[in-house]
């Protein structure tokens, strides 16, 4: 006798999806996914000096504004996951809200993003590990991550890092699920007692975040100086992401979304301003140069500012490892519609893991090869970090897009009663709220989107002045963009050959008439 499906398993097949991922994760796990993606403690380190070199200590209120504006998009995420419990958020939500066609193009741009991020995420470890012990520093001597020795250090420590993540991808999810979670309770003490640490030898006022400090336009520094904040509030979907693996997905997806962005934001910010107090100087250039670890290491002495480093370096290994999940999650769902190349083998999930391990080693391949572009320049530092994160963005905008002209058009419900989620309870709704917010969402997101991807020289090629890094966004999306024309032109073509009669070939229809 065949089981009955379980109440997930049973929302999963109104999809028309059977389940294959191992359903095993409860609501702290997912929390741990969308909040390793984020991972602060990873992201404000490796950006911190870039925010502070261009803003100045007021980049500190880009961290607020940066954080409403994500929540925006958080309220319409959480909305969809309530409503739409399925690996590959993005694409699915952007293929229900919009089409097969435009929703494909959502998932390949975030696809080919999450694999940037990944490759951006294993390049931190250069920013903690030389702080620690300088013996960590394999080539050369200077340690800076946009420096040719730094840059090489880190591509190399990134090789070594995607090599192991991509090994615990091809295990069980609950190891994986299990190490999020150590990593992100880690992760949380670590940042709160930054935080209580710095305050206790805080010598400057508040009032120090009203200062650029810099000479010239201090709105063009500060939307240089959002990127920090822009790339370190990013990925809170990722909860959404492993919805097929999470028990009760309806009912806690939504709320971990908005809990993971929430703390996480809410915890960089408190980490900036309690660093901006507490640096031993704001003016001898260091703190642009070697960012948060020079302040902890400077005020906190080596023995106590090491080890916080230490919780650092663990949280980097714990958010590379969530996004690279996060990562094979999209690549299997769009596997799975078998609207990829190889989406037989991408689609493939192991009986006896639950894990999809064709798209695991896809994931840490392309993103060992993006690394290696350190080798060759400190400029892909900055080019690699800003290009994912614009790619995201764009990604989000076409998930907020549809759904706002769906709002408008009437054909949205999300303020109805549309029945309720695994645990009884209505699902999650933004009422009335609804559309003001994704109206703020679609407006921030597009606007950000267009900041972040702005040609600046000065921000993507500092060091080497060369154009094709200027342009490594735009250039990188082009070229996205245009392979998934090409590629989704190629299997349009194929699939009308596949369907007509061949040379010599007499159908049914033909020998009837005859």
């Amino acid at each position: 006798m065949t089981p009955s499906p379980s109440a997930d398993e049973s929302v999963l097949e109104r999809f028309g999806y059977r389940q294959e991922l191992h359903r095993s994760m409860g609501r702290y796990a997912s929390f741990a996914a969308g909040f390793s993606f984020i991972s602060v403690l990873t992201t404000v380190f490796q950006f911190f000096g870039l925010g502070f070199s261009f803003g100045g200590p007021a980049f500190f209120w880009t961290w607020p504004l940066v954080l409403a504006g994500q929540l925006m998009v958080a309220l319409c995420f959480a909305e969809l996951a309530a409503r739409y419990p399925i690996s590959g958020a993005i694409y699915q939500w952007s293929s229900r809200m919009g089409n097969a066609t435009f929703g494909w193009f959502a998932g390949w741009i975030m696809v080919l993003g999450q694999v940037v991020v990944i490759a951006a995420a294993a390049l931190a470890l250069q920013v903690v590990l030389p702080a620690i012990w300088p013996g960590f520093q394999l080539i050369g001597t200077d340690p800076s991550p946009v420096s040719a020795d730094g840059a090489a250090n880190a591509a190399l420590f990134g090789v070594i890092l995607l090599a192991a993540t991509t090994t615990v991808n091809l295990l069980d999810n609950k190891i994986m699920a299990r190490i999020n979670v150590i990593g992100v309770t880690a992760e949380i003490i670590g940042a709160v007692l930054i935080v209580v640490l710095l305050l206790t030898h805080a010598d400057r006022e508040p009032t120090i975040t009203f200062e650029t400090g810099l000479p010239g336009s201090a709105f063009a520094a500060l939307l240089v100086a959002a990127f920090a904040a822009s790339y370190v509030l990013i990925g809170f979907d990722s909860a959404g992401e492993l919805s097929e693996e999470t028990r009760k997905a309806s009912a806690v997806a939504p709320r971990t979304i908005i809990s993971a962005l929430g703390v996480a934001g809410l915890l960089a910010c408190l980490i900036v301003f309690a660093a901006l107090l507490a640096a031993p100087s704001l003016t001898d250039g260091r703190l642009a140069a070697e960012g948060l670890s020079y302040v902890l290491t400077s005020t906190l002495g080596d023995g106590v500012g090491k080890l916080l480093l230490a919780d650092v370096v663990v949280a980097i290994c714990v958010a590379t490892l969530a996004i690279q999940t996060s990562a094979t999650r999209m690549l299997f769902s769009m596997a799975r519609d078998g609207v990829l190349p190889f989406a037989s083998r991408l689609a493939r999930v192991s009986p006896r893991t639950g894990m999809p391990t064709g798209p695991a080693l896809v994931t840490g391949v392309l993103a060992a090869l993006i690394v290696a572009i350190n080798f060759v320049s400190p400029d892909a530092f900055l080019a690699i970090g800003t290009t994912c994160i614009v790619a995201l963005y764009l990604a989000y905008a076409m998930v907020t897009g549809p759904l706002l002209w769906q709002r408008l058009r009437g054909s949205w419900q999300g303020g109805a009663p549309e029945g309720t989620d695994e645990s009884g309870r209505p699902l999650f709704s933004l009422g009335r709220w609804g559309l003001p917010v994704n109206v703020l969402a679609v407006v921030y997101g597009v606007g950000m989107a267009v900041n972040l991807a702005w040609p600046r020289a000065e921000v993507y090629a500092p060091a080497s002045g060369e154009w094709y890094f200027q342009w490594f966004t735009v250039l990188f999306l082009a070229a996205a963009v245009g392979a998934g024309v090409l590629y989704r032109w190629s299997a349009a073509r194929k699939q009308r050959a596949a369907q007509l009669p061949q040379v010599g070939e007499v159908t049914l229809t033909d020998a009837a008439n005859a």
